[in-house]
């Protein structure tokens, strides 16, 4: 499904601190149909000031999903996603926990944070990228974002 010819395309905000997962993500989502823009940060700090409109991100779009890695910088994930979820600014805001933990307490503990979902990355390529474009597929065609 493609977005309508006046439909804004979707911004994605990527809170990642890893390189290479980074790459791996953007280029799963190279070749979509689906019309996005995504930033990235790569600290817990720096998200908050992403959705905050602070110094380097004054003017920041407001992102319609967030992609967030729980094991983070500075701030962790789950402070994040606290923050996020008891904003009315941005509680709205689609969070996709997106992380290499297996850990049961991590998975009770994000949706006890609001989060909408908890996807555990793959290792395997084929299946990263699977995960991304079911993501993609899912929540920026399927779903209906709530407007800004």
């Amino acid at each position: 499904m493609t977005l309508e010819m006046d439909e804004k395309p979707k911004t994605i905000l990527l809170v990642e601190d890893n390189k290479a997962d980074i790459r791996l993500i953007q280029e799963a989502l190279k070749n979509s149909s689906i019309t996005y823009q995504m930033e990235t940060v790569r600290d817990g700090v720096a998200a908050m000031a992403y959705l905050q409109q602070e110094g380097e991100y004054a003017g920041a779009l407001r992102p319609d999903l967030i992609i967030l890695d729980l094991n983070l910088p500075k701030k962790d994930g789950r402070e994040v996603l606290a923050e996020i979820k008891t904003n009315p600014q941005f509680k709205r805001i689609p969070v996709i926990v997106l992380t290499t933990s297996r850990n049961e307490d991590d998975v009770h503990q994000s949706y006890d944070l609001n989060a909408n979902c908890f996807i555990t990355k793959s290792r395997n390529l084929s299946q990263l990228f699977t995960i991304v474009r079911r993501i993609e597929e899912f929540w920026l065609s399927t779903v209906t974002l709530p407007p800004p």
